[in-house]
């Protein structure tokens, strides 16, 4: 798949996107899962709005950051949006068309290009990315001026009077000079909740102390008079990565300057590390503690049943490419990993500077973890230690060097919102625990349990409760979580009256942001989130309104249905 491949259409506006001022209905801040959903939902009910979006791609999490999707179990059925859904099947139909053969994935029947065991989709960035932007300009078929997306655009401040905010101030990138658009509505879909910080809205940073929301796994290690947060506690970024294998090639980079340090570092946190951090030995939640996790590249053949890295997110399945195809489609592999976990500085609540520092450590941190792997891992058949056939890949990214564009940003600022969403109300352990909903609770249906079912709902996500390890010096947590709804509340601060959260920077706690944070669960939010702002341009309101009148309410929910937004898991009716 060539580099030059990415699409950037469309671009039209009612006002010249060269213009110093621009004007629109919404403003989406951010365009990565959440922002393209949420312009979708604006689009389909005649809304005009603006995507602005650091990086030249749409899509985030799918594309300039490189991670392929978890999903929960039910996603190819009713588990999550129908516009998700259709996203997910135009990828497949795309692998098809370009003359892959169709392996079938139990046991839904699926159809998985990638073959990476983490999702039932796995794709390259690139090819999300088209099927993304494929979509936005189907949905502009006939009305092009409803939207501008404005690649390269960093958001400068957004200017805060009483309880409303606007117009926002951006920077070009490429040209160095600043923009001003002005909106009715205000969506933050930034994969960090940058709005939040630049408009002054009230939102939170790092853990929140069990005293706070009374959560299970809340914090309990600090003084809770003196901060009720440790805004260090933010979970670890990381930057990915592509590679293919060519054995007998040696294809090992440059030393990366730190890697010294790497290669011999134990990470010093609670529960206790399993021994050095690059090492195929991983924590893990079994009796032991720790679990061995090695890697069996292309063309070699993992033995049944046993779980390994190279194919855990692999993006491109050679195998099901016949003839002359397979030479222009190696097994690709997307690295991921918790051995490329940078939790050594935070990146929320610091300077302009340290947050470049502490991205640019998490891609030497990538950097060296690929270079134990081609010159000291252990190999899975026993010959000389390391890989060194393993080779960057950049056409699968769309860029020169193999890196994603973007790193991974697992946790953002979270907004205080009129709902914020806690353990008590999804977490499976703390809700049996309480008795919560005992009468409701359908163990037949899911052995997760039953969320609280929300009377605002504005949709639904599951995955398991999964934060990484954190600056703060906290292993890794990972518990289950109840199939839940999400609160229309959440997305509605609990004082600014024109601005919706639009991606992971909802009203949820600490806890409850490692099982939000997942693609389809972005997605839903900010699919939600786009059409909760459309409708309030349509009808001549604002959310607050909207959420504390249940006609209002129901209303909302009556046009998310008919957009293919699911409200409730089928065991709820």
């Amino acid at each position: 798949m060539a580099e030059g491949a990415w699409t950037t259409r469309p671009t039209t506006t009612r006002t010249p996107a060269t213009a110093a001022e621009l004007r629109t209905e919404v403003l989406i801040i951010g365009g990565g899962v959440g922002g393209v959903a949420a312009a979708l939902s604006c689009l389909r009910l005649g809304v005009a709005c603006i995507i602005t979006e650091p990086t030249d791609v749409l899509g985030g999490q799918l594309t300039s950051q490189a991670v392929p999707p978890d999903e929960n179990q039910w996603v190819e059925t009713f588990g999550a949006t129908a516009s998700y859904q259709s996203l997910r099947e135009r990828v497949r139909a795309a692998v098809l068309r370009d003359g892959a053969s169709r392996r079938e994935v139990e046991p839904f029947g699926s159809f998985n290009p990638g073959g990476g065991w983490v999702s039932r989709c796995c794709a390259e960035p690139v090819r999300w990315h088209r099927e993304l932007m494929a979509m936005l300009q189907e949905a502009t078929a006939g009305k092009p001026s409803l939207l501008t997306v404005l690649h390269r655009h960093e958001l400068l401040g957004i200017h805060r009077e009483k309880d409303t905010v606007g117009p926002a101030r951006f920077r070009d990138m490429e040209t160095g000079e600043e923009r001003t658009i002005h909106a009715a509505f205000y969506l933050d879909a930034t994969e960090m909740g940058d709005v939040l910080a630049l408009g002054h809205i009230e939102h939170h940073i790092g853990a929140e102390h069990q005293s706070v929301y009374g959560e299970l796994h809340g914090r309990t290690d600090f003084d809770a008079s003196q901060s009720t947060h440790d805004q260090l506690d933010q979970q670890a970024c990381s930057w990915c990565f592509a590679m293919e294998h060519r054995p007998g090639e040696n294809h090992v980079i440059g030393k990366p300057a730190g890697y010294d340090f790497w290669r011999s570092y134990v990470p010093a946190m609670e529960p206790r590390w399993s021994g050095n951090l690059f090492s195929w030995t991983v924590p893990s939640h079994n009796e032991e503690g720790k679990r061995y996790f090695d890697l069996v590249p292309w063309p070699d053949e993992p033995r049944n049943g046993a779980w390994e890295m190279w194919r855990y997110r692999r993006i491109v399945d050679r195998s099901i490419w016949p003839g002359a195809l397979a030479a222009s489609h190696p097994d690709v592999c997307l690295v991921n990993m918790v051995q490329m976990d940078y939790w050594q500085h935070p990146l929320l609540g610091v300077t302009a500077h340290q947050q470049a520092m502490a991205l640019a450590g998490a891609q030497e941190q990538s950097r060296c973890w690929l270079y134990w792997m081609q010159t000291e891992a252990p190999r899975h058949d026993g010959n000389t230690a390391g890989y060194p056939g393993l080779k960057l890949r950049g056409d699968e990214l769309g860029t020169a060097d193999g890196f994603a564009k973007a790193c991974y940003i697992r946790e953002p600022r979270r907004l205080v919102a009129r709902t914020i969403m806690t353990e008590e109300h999804l977490g499976t352990q703390q809700r049996k625990a309480a008795g919560l909903d005992t009468l409701e609770m359908n163990w037949d249906a899911t052995p997760y349990g039953t969320a609280e079912r929300f009377t605002d709902s504005v949709g639904i996500g599951h995955y398991a409760i999964d934060l990484h390890p954190s600056s703060a010096g906290r292993n890794n947590v990972y518990v289950p979580a109840a199939p839940y709804r999400i609160a229309m509340g959440s997305l509605i601060p609990v004082r600014c009256r024109n601005l919706l959260a639009a991606g992971k920077c909802l009203g949820v706690s600490h806890i409850v942001n490692g099982t939000t944070r997942m693609h389809h669960s972005e997605w839903n939010i900010g699919e939600s989130a786009g059409a909760l702002a459309a409708y309030c341009v349509n009808n001549g309101t604002e959310p607050h309104a909207v959420h504390v009148e249940p006609e209002r309410i129901e209303a909302v929910q009556v046009m998310l249905a008919g957009l293919g937004v699911r409200l409730a898991w089928p065991w709820e009716r």
